[in-house]
């Protein structure tokens, strides 16, 4: 099992494991499926794909070899990867590294410092990116203001849904124990209005506190090859190869998912077809320290030998879930 659990959307915490011999099964968890802004799991694959590359450093820095198979049911959708551990393996500096970064990776929400990123960290951010077979792209000048724009926009689109706020509340708020963003972890407004940052507080506009944001927020563009379940994976294991890479350079990411949880507004980030599917917009940068969100139970993660239905494991979570957000 991974040291410890990766960030995911809402922190929903889409996952289950099942440990068969030498490998680590990774299920998705449908259940925790977010209908409203990721009807068709893609953000949730990605969040599986992030938990699968967690999983590949934890059995690496434990000394072995590791082969990940990605889809490996045709009969079974929900079974995202199996991870296998194989023969033992000098532990190599970059896994070290990666190792070392997992207990100390989490969201920041709050503004960064006005001190730019230094190109050799974006060297070493879009090499961990294209390791996994992503691309990852630093929108500057006029890009990096359409890709805010949209982002605003995308974002007040969302808010004005009653069904999107009743989703945001399953998962939000003072309430949320194991799983959820907790009302400490949302972060001020951008009191610039630059970036718009997701409300996670059920709090009124006026009373949530704000904060200048650094004027010129660098940002920062994922994208894949095609727009497959495949691709999603893949998308989730860079995603989580940069995060862990980009804690290990001192630096703090906020995701900006809004843009892509609108097909619309995902589409013109993408561009006219075929275009390169952008998967994740982030914000990274030189921020104070936050706490970590709440991780669910081990217990609750794993299933145990021969549960047939991972839609079905657990002690009511999955249903929930399901019931909270719709």
């Amino acid at each position: 099992m991974p040291a410890t659990q990766p960030d995911s959307a809402r922190d929903d915490q889409p996952w289950l494991f099942r440990i068969d011999g030498p490998a680590v099964e990774v299920y998705a968890d449908h259940g925790r499926l977010l209908p409203v802004v990721d009807p068709d799991g893609r953000e949730q694959m990605i969040s599986i794909g992030a938990a699968v590359f967690t999983l590949r450093v934890a059995i690496r820095h434990s000394g072995y070899q590791t082969r990940v198979e990605l889809l490996p049911s045709g009969a079974d959708p929900a079974l995202a990867a199996r991870v296998t551990a194989g023969r033992p393996a000098r532990l190599d500096e970059v896994t070290e590294t990666l190792a070392t970064a997992i207990p100390r990776r989490h969201t920041n929400r709050g503004p960064f410092a006005h001190v730019p990123v230094p190109p050799p960290a974006f060297r070493r951010l879009r090499d961990a990116a294209a390791r996994e077979g992503a691309i990852l792209r630093v929108a500057e000048g006029e890009s990096r203001e359409a890709v805010l724009g949209l982002a605003r926009a995308a974002d007040q689109w969302m808010r004005e849904r009653p069904q999107y706020v009743r989703e945001m509340r399953r998962w939000t708020g003072a309430n949320v124990c194991h799983d959820g963003v907790p009302s400490w972890a949302s972060g001020p407004w951008d009191a610039l209005g630059m970036i718009p940052v997701r409300d996670f507080t059920r709090l009124p506009h006026t009373l949530r506190p704000s904060e200048p944001f650094e004027p010129h927020p660098t940002i920062l563009v994922l994208a894949t090859e095609s727009d497959t379940r495949l691709d999603w994976l893949c998308a989730g294991q860079a995603l989580q190869r940069l995060l862990l890479t980009a804690t290990w350079l001192g630096l703090a990411v906020t995701p900006i998912s809004q843009p892509v949880e609108v097909p619309e507004v995902r589409q013109v980030l993408t561009g006219p077809p075929p275009g390169v599917p952008v998967q994740m917009v982030l914000r990274i940068g030189y921020g104070r320290s936050t706490g970590r969100t709440p991780r669910r139970a081990v217990s609750e993660v794993l299933m145990p030998d021969g549960s047939p239905d991972p839609t079905t494991f657990g002690p009511g979570e999955p249903s929930a879930a399901a019931e909270g957000s719709r």
